[in-house]
Order: C-alpha cells, then sequence, then structure tokens
C-alpha cells in the first residue's frame, strides 16, 4: 500500500509541528512548508499527494497559491482557515480546493477529511498534471505521449506494446522517483491500455520492465536508465525533460 505523502503549508510553525506530527502518527509522509515557494520546491522534489493549505499565510494569500496551482496540476488542495463563514468557505471551492477545514478542528477531524479526499482522488496521481505533457526527452530519446510513438537517439520508432507504453508514461512522469511495483501496477491501470484486473501481479510487473528494458537499455543486462531499487521496486534514473501542449 502505498503511504500518502502529505504538504502541510501554514506560516505558524507550531501549528506546521502539530499537524505534520499528526500525520505522521497516522501513517502518513508529512512535510511541512511556510510558504508558496517552499510547496514548489516540494512539488518539483517529489510526489505529493494531497496539500493542506492554510488561508492565511503573513503576506502571502493560500486562495491565491491554490488558484495557481490548480491552473498547472491536479495535487488534490484542502484549505485550512479561521475564516469560517458561508461565503469564505465559498471561495476556497471557487479556486479549485477539494475540502475546507475551519480552525480551530479536533486533529481527528483533519485526519478524516484527508482520507475521503485522498480516497476520492486515489485515481489521479499527484503528478497527473504530467498527463498532459505532449513529448517527453531522455537520454536523447523522444517520446509522443499524444501519438504513443518512441524515437531512439538515432531517430529510429521503436515499436512498444500497448502495456510497454503504458509503463513508460509512468515512468517518465515519475524520473527519480522509487515506485514499487504495487504503485506502477496502480498507476497503469489508470491508463487505457492497462492490463485488466490479475494482470498486474510483481511477477508480471518485473516482466514488463525486462521487456521494455530490452528496448530503451544500451545494455539490458546492466540497465542504467530504469534501474531496480533494492528493497523498493524500481527508478527511472535519468533526467527527463518535457514539452506542454
Amino acid at each position: 500500500m502505498t503511504i500518502p505523502r502529505i504538504l502541510v503549508v501554514d506560516d505558524d510553525a507550531e501549528m506546521r509541528r502539530m499537524m505534520t506530527q499528526f500525520l505522521q502518527k497516522n501513517g502518513s509522509i508529512a512535510l511541512p512548508a511556510a510558504n508558496e515557494a517552499e510547496v514548489r520546491a516540494h512539488l518539483d522534489g517529489g510526489r505529493i499527494d494531497l496539500i493542506l493549505l492554510d488561508v492565511m499565510l503573513g503576506d502571502e494569500n493560500g486562495l491565491s497559491i491554490c488558484d495557481r496551482l490548480r491552473r498547472e496540476q491536479d495535487v488534490p488542495v484542502i484549505m485550512v482557515s479561521a475564516l469560517s463563514a458561508d461565503h469564505q468557505r465559498m471561495q476556497g471551492y471557487e479556486v479549485g480546493a477539494d475540502d475546507y477545514i475551519a480552525k480551530p478542528f479536533n486533529p481527528e477531524l483533519m485526519l478524516a477529511r484527508v482520507k475521503a479526499v485522498l480516497k476520492r482522488t486515489r485515481r489521479a496521481s499527484s503528478l497527473a498534471h504530467r498527463r498532459k505533457t505532449e513529448t517527453f526527452h531522455f537520454r536523447g530519446w523522444r517520446y509522443d505521449a499524444k501519438r504513443r510513438e518512441a524515437l531512439s537517439p538515432d531517430g529510429v520508432q521503436v515499436a512498444l506494446s500497448k502495456r510497454e507504453t503504458a509503463l513508460l508514461q509512468v515512468l517518465l512522469a515519475n524520473p527519480f522517483i522509487p515506485l514499487t511495483r504495487e504503485e506502477i501496477a496502480e498507476a497503469l491501470s489508470l491508463d487505457e491500455a492497462a492490463p485488466q484486473p490479475g494482470d498486474a501481479t510483481g511477477r508480471s510487473i518485473d516482466m514488463l520492465v525486462k521487456r521494455l528494458r530490452s528496448k530503451i537499455e544500451a545494455n539490458p543486462k546492466e540497465p542504467d536508465v530504469l534501474r531496480t531499487e533494492r528493497g523498493v521496486g524500481y527508478v527511472f534514473a535519468v533526467d527527463v525533460t518535457t514539452e506542454d501542449r
């Protein structure tokens, strides 16, 4: 089971500490942030499954931050604020927030809301904004996501099966992030070309990785692009650049 990675955004250090510690004690990886710059650093640095975002962040406004984030990606956002009037809640929903929690709140209530939003959005990865990417580049390769075509550094189109294509798209959307076999299988299930239920066992993922390696690695027996992460699963271990639509 994937451990959720939750970003706690609040300019109050004590509130950040309380929220992150509570979430960590209840099975999540909780990461603190105090402003928009730190939010973006976390988003650029790895998978984020949900953001708990305070409305009043000193000189910054959480609603404006949420609005900007929502224009760029689909990571779930729960607004947190002492402003709890109906029109203030509506402002949160209007900028794309998935839920709104009023301060002061019971930590158990916060946890329940977090779980509910994660459950509703579990079929949309925190990296789903990258699904809008038109073209990926890595190690001289070019992958056209719209046409589902992979061109080698020599300019030769390499034939990939539907499952190999789906796996490559998952990996390209998650460079340098170690993925378990379960996470890969779950991500594949979001793709229209995904295997049917029961065809996503650990062994089938291993075989799929082996086949993809045979097509994108210079030496499939000693892979340096799609590497095995001991005790975890696999990691796409090269830089990936993108071109958006």
